[in-house]
């Protein structure tokens, strides 16, 4: 099994036939992110900015920075069958993420209180593992109805 293999055996949102910006692959103007396992209560996903994404001239819009954080700790609650919406988010920008620059962003489940969680993520930059951004996140639990629906379609029948 080559590492491709292995990358994709580990990938969480496999089901990416929508629009979402995020992780949707149909959205012509989405970020098309990928999700995979890290550990127990981790994902990451690799990043590598387009000059699309440009605020600052070679510098990546801080909005698109908070995107990718908030795709990637709310993966890390739907790789765990927990659907939940952001309630709550702080973006702390360390150093620019620079178009073309490869990045991984990293989610992860600091609390789970019941309804609301508390999540934690990161862009760190691949060559020298540098932080780049991070934040702090609440995401509420929605209700059952939802969480069906929206895992129907989103996840693959062996993610459920």
């Amino acid at each position: 099994m080559g590492e491709t293999d292995e990358l994709e055996r580990t990938r969480v949102n496999a089901a990416d036939d929508h629009y979402c910006f995020g992780c949707g692959k149909n959205n012509p103007f989405g970020l098309h992110l990928h999700f995979y396992r890290l550990d127990e209560d981790a994902i990451w996903a690799p990043f590598t900015p387009l000059r699309e994404h440009e605020g600052y001239v070679g510098m990546i819009h801080g909005g698109i920075v908070t995107t990718v954080l908030d795709e990637v700790m709310a993966w890390s609650l739907y790789r765990r069958n927990v659907w939940a919406v952001t309630a709550r988010m702080s973006v702390s920008f360390k150093k620019p993420v620079e178009v073309g620059m490869p990045t991984r962003a990293i989610g992860r489940v600091v609390n789970d209180r019941g309804r609301l969680i508390e999540v934690a993520g990161e862009i760190r930059r691949i060559e020298d593992n540098l932080l780049l951004a991070e934040a702090a996140a609440t995401f509420a639990r929605v209700p059952e109805s939802q969480a069906v629906a929206w895992r129907d379609r989103y996840t693959l029948p062996a993610d459920r």
